[in-house]
């Protein structure tokens, strides 16, 4: 086998470490917390279906690939729960670090495509990045949502938190910052939502 070839294969079998990344949020129908793949492969395809309510016009496989990449980083950094405050304060610097050691497996130009993918999702900077970060936010609301806001409140998760973990959806697609904002009305008139 070709360098090449088995460094392709030596990513493949790393990052199939993400499925053993536990995240705080729960599958739909009160299931057990979903993993991170789950995550990243339920995005991708929420951003495939939902593509015609992003504020622009977007490169569909690209915000794909950025959904299903973001998170790879967790296999070294583990996952930052959106409303941990102190694990918020290093995530950037821990999946920098991961970032460089997992994507450094891949062959030169591979490395370099998937780092620059990744950052531009970090960054907000395109209609493709706050799209998918759209969907990054929107994913867990509605599940959550479908557990009758289970996870806000065993954590005791403030409105006032998830409007403000929310309040970049709207730079990917307005229509679906409408929908959220229904779910957390909702979600504060039953209680599930500390005020």
């Amino acid at each position: 086998m070709d360098e090449r070839l088995s460094k392709q294969i030596a990513f493949s079998l790393e990052i199939d470490k993400e499925k053993n990344i536990t995240r705080q949020t729960h599958l739909s129908g009160h299931g057990r917390n979903e993993t991170d793949a789950e995550h990243a492969w339920h995005m991708a395809i929420m951003a495939y279906l939902l593509r015609e309510y992003a504020n622009e016009e977007v490169d569909i496989t690209k915000v794909m690939l950025m959904c299903l990449i973001h998170d790879i980083v967790e296999i070294d950094a583990g996952d930052t729960y959106a409303y941990d405050s102190e694990g918020l304060a290093t995530q950037k610097e821990r999946e920098d670090l991961a970032k460089e050691r997992i994507f450094s497996l891949l062959p030169e130009d591979q490395k370099a495509e998937l780092i620059s993918l990744f950052d531009e999702f970090e960054e907000y900077s395109t209609p493709e990045s706050k799209y998918a970060h759209a969907m990054d936010n929107f994913q867990p609301l509605i599940l959550n949502n479908s557990n009758n806001g289970g996870d806000w409140k065993e954590h005791g998760v403030s409105s006032a938190q998830v409007y403000g973990r929310q309040s970049k959806t709207r730079l990917g697609s307005e229509k679906i910052y409408e929908i959220t904002d229904q779910i957390i009305r909702e979600n504060i008139r039953k209680g599930n939502l500390k005020e």
